[in-house]
């Protein structure tokens, strides 16, 4: 996330006068109507009526960029039609200045103004990430009847200095759909929502997720957790994914402690059918007291569990940076000019972090697992340009050659907020982490008190230690590789050869162990194969058919389901395969063996740092 800010102090005032003039000015407000009922051309109706101008011109802006996103997007282009009328519907001159922008001249005697808003779901052409496209849990859908996806930086837009006085936001919705959100509906109506804002930024920052009633509620250390889920055939449904949810995010608020006061948090899964035009950038978007998923829907309910669990888990730490603690850049985002904070180590990484270490932390994932994911982002970082500091990068995100290095922030990102973390277990004697120091800024700022970017380091200074500055100044800051053997030593962990699973299906990523019959769609063990310790173990040979395993059926349909769930196993669980071996079927129960491939990784080998190993992972 980030926000606009001018070059001087004298700027940063200007805002915060006009922001607290705005606040004055309690009576101003914009209404602004969605009319999902009348669904034209795959677009939708909104209808915009403004406070009173003063001056002769006034413009209206639909985002270019919005927060979180990291990316120029020009959501104006999915404008169509838009038009200004006075109090007797008499049309005022509008000029489109840009993707985004309209002037709108005679603004005194403006009474409302009206368009057409197309989707961005059917319209994706390189499969959610193309040049072009929006990324999916940022984009909307229109599905008339069924679905409608609303992050409002889609529809809703702003007038040119009024992003902080009140925004009233009406939905005109069939009764057959519910709108899920964290905004709270004011209107008894099943047919009407109205939602109350008390600035722009409220309305963009609460999607809405309009479907056929599918949702789950649960509570979480006085939190609401609301669960909505869009399947279009019906495969997953909310009631079979909250438990994995429920458990995830249970965890989540354990390892975090009180560090925020969110009364409710939702989460909008959207699945899609990948049929004709759909959804095809699959993740997440984070919101202050929300997220939007959008995931396939072939996906087995393992797969999506797991995902969920580290997807989730990641946008929902952001409640910890930058939904509380961020810089002006952030607190005062200009979605038309943006200026980027130099922070995204801290944004992004220090919440992948976050999001890896609770699994460790909660018993969700051992030690290795935990090492292996930091491995992968290692290996993943090396990739990429590891001299271009870190600072630099984030603050001209927006723009190439730093553009193509943003999917550093969850690789090196999270290096650098895994090594912050250890030398301040180092320093305390294992006694405090980096969670400890974001508790110390969130309370320090916290939501509505932004800081300096060039201030940061020498605050998080202050509050640890002088060996954390100099690793921000020479690592994140500079153009210095980290050396990660060094910082894992510290912690007792050092490089060694690790065993790692190989897919019981799958000899290497091109050769399997097992091929389709695609007229019968049969699923079977190629014939003429030395085949794994899997196989051997269960007595399988070549030809055999698998029909089922652990009476769950498989053929050429649901073999992305087999492999997927395959993934999951580990060694010595028990397992009942039925197969067809010439013509007569026979059932097998044994045990999981799987064949193991030497990598390099890491161990906990140095007994002496158990107290600081322990503190780390556990503490």
């Amino acid at each position: 996330m980030k926000i606009h800010i001018l070059s001087a102090i004298l700027t940063l005032s200007l805002f915060s006068f006009n922001a607290v003039a705005q606040k004055k000015a309690t009576t101003e407000e914009v209404k602004v109507t969605i009319d999902l009922n009348q669904v034209k051309d795959d677009k939708v109706m909104v209808t915009v009526t403004p406070p009173k101008f003063s001056s002769n011109e006034v413009v209206y802006h639909i985002p270019k960029t919005v927060p979180g996103t990291y990316s120029t997007d020009n959501y104006g282009k999915l404008i169509d039609d838009l038009k200004a009328f006075d109090a007797k519907g008499k049309e005022l001159a509008t000029t489109k200045t840009d993707d985004n922008s309209w002037k709108i001249s005679n603004s005194k005697k403006l009474s409302k103004i009206t368009y057409w808003v197309n989707d961005t779901y059917d319209t994706e052409k390189g499969g959610g990430f193309g040049k072009e496209d929006i990324f999916s849990p940022a984009g909307s859908n229109i599905l008339e009847g069924k679905n409608f996806m609303l992050n409002n930086h889609c529809f809703v837009g702003y007038f040119e200095g009024k992003t902080e006085i009140n925004y009233v936001l009406t939905v005109l919705h069939p009764a057959t759909l519910f709108g899920a959100t964290s905004l709270i509906d004011t209107n008894k109506s099943d047919t009407i929502d109205n939602f109350v804002a008390t600035r722009y930024f409220e309305i963009t920052d609460n999607p809405i997720m309009y479907s056929k009633p599918d949702y789950e509620t649960f509570m979480v250390d006085g939190m609401e957790i609301l669960l909505s889920v869009y399947s279009p055939s019906g495969t997953h449904s909310a009631k079979s994914i909250m438990p994995d949810l429920e458990k995830t995010m249970r965890a989540q608020k354990t390892f975090l402690g009180p560090i925020n006061n969110n009364k409710r948090y939702t989460v909008l899964l959207y699945l899609s059918d990948m049929q004709g035009n759909d959804a095809q950038g699959f993740g997440a978007l984070e919101h202050h007291t929300s997220t939007t998923v959008v995931f396939p829907e072939m996906m087995p309910a393992a797969a999506i569990a797991e995902q969920m669990k580290d997807v989730v888990s990641h946008e929902f730490f952001h409640i910890v940076t930058p939904l509380s603690i961020h810089s002006k850049e952030i607190q005062f985002f200009d979605y038309n000019n943006p200026k980027m904070s130099k922070h995204l180590w801290m944004y992004e990484g220090v919440t992948e972090y976050f999001a890896n270490l609770f699994q460790v932390n909660q018993g969700l994932i051992s030690a290795d697992e935990f090492y292996e994911r930091m491995n992968g982002k290692i290996r993943n970082a090396a990739t990429l340009n590891d001299t271009m500091p870190f600072t630099e990068m984030s603050a001209n995100v927006l723009v190439e050659p730093y553009k193509d290095q943003y999917l550093n922030v969850y690789e090196k990102g999270a290096l650098i907020g895994m090594c912050i973390d250890i030398i301040i277990r180092e320093k305390s004697n294992g006694q405090k982490g980096i969670l400890d120091l974001m508790k110390k800024l969130s309370k320090e700022y916290g939501t509505e008190k932004p800081f300096d970017d060039e201030e940061l380091f020498a605050k998080i200074t202050s509050l640890t230690y002088p060996e954390v500055g100099e690793f921000l100044n020479t690592y994140v800051a500079g153009k210095t590789p980290i050396n990660y053997d060094f910082f894992y030593a510290k912690m007792g962990v050092t490089k060694s050869k690790v065993q790692k699973p190989i897919n019981p299906f799958l000899k290497d990523q091109s050769t399997p162990y097992i091929t389709v019959n695609p007229t019968t769609k049969e699923i079977s063990v190629i014939p003429s194969t030395e085949l794994n310790d899997f196989m051997t173990n269960l007595g399988l040979k070549g030809g055999d058919v698998i029909v089922s395993i652990n009476d769950k059926k498989y053929n050429l349909d649901t073999i992305y389901d087999m492999i997927m769930e395959s993934q999951n196993w580990k060694v010595d669980d028990p397992i009942t395969v039925t197969i067809s071996r010439d013509g007569k079927e026979q059932t097998i129960k044994g045990k999981v063996k799987l064949s193991m491939d030497e990598v390099e990784g890491y161990n906990f080998t140095d007994t002496t740092k158990e107290k600081l190993h322990s503190g780390w992972l556990k503490g």
